[in-house]
């Protein structure tokens, strides 16, 4: 069973089927899904969905939809990921376009993190990011996060590692 986090603004909740259309929106815009693999057509974006639901089955953990409170809206995604062969577990987010710089990442972002020390009991909540992508790096440094580390990854990018206090 995938738990619902709440924040003031927020509600963290299981992807379901009829978050494809947010999934769609979000890979189909090449500026917002390029650190994401994107751009990528609708059933590829469906594709996305369904390892955040299959994550949360085979680690016990994963994805969540962000959905407002106030107009029921998705307006992303965020969680813990730990992708075979991978060398580390990572906080990770999106945020369609409309919805940016309104401090939704941060607030969900919080949340999660919350989580994975409260909850799964983790030592260590961390991020990393492709050098480029600054407004995840201002992200993580707002969210208190310390380079630790740089690791070169599976997909041949190195990566600064962000270790993110407990909130």
């Amino acid at each position: 069973m995938i738990p619902t986090l709440e924040t003031e603004r927020l509600i963290l909740r299981e992807p379901r089927d009829e978050d494809a259309s947010a999934y769609a929106a979000f890979y189909a815009d090449a500026q917002a899904s390029a650190f994401y693999g994107g751009p990528l057509l609708a059933h590829e974006a469906w594709g996305m969905l369904a390892r955040d639901i299959g994550h949360w089955s085979l680690r016990g953990y994963g994805m969540w939809v962000v959905e407002r409170r106030d107009t029921g809206d998705v307006i992303g995604g965020c969680g813990l990921m730990w992708p075979t062969g991978w060398p580390r577990s990572e906080l990770t987010w999106w945020i369609l376009p409309d919805a940016r710089r309104q401090g939704f990442a941060k607030e969900a972002s919080l949340a999660a993190i919350a989580f994975g020390y409260d909850t799964l009991g983790w030592d260590l909540v961390q991020t990393h990011m492709k050098d480029d992508n600054a407004a995840a790096r201002a992200l993580a440094l707002s969210l208190g996060g310390e380079a630790i580390t740089r690791e070169a990854f599976p997909d041949g990018v190195s990566r600064d590692i962000y270790a993110l206090p407990r909130p």
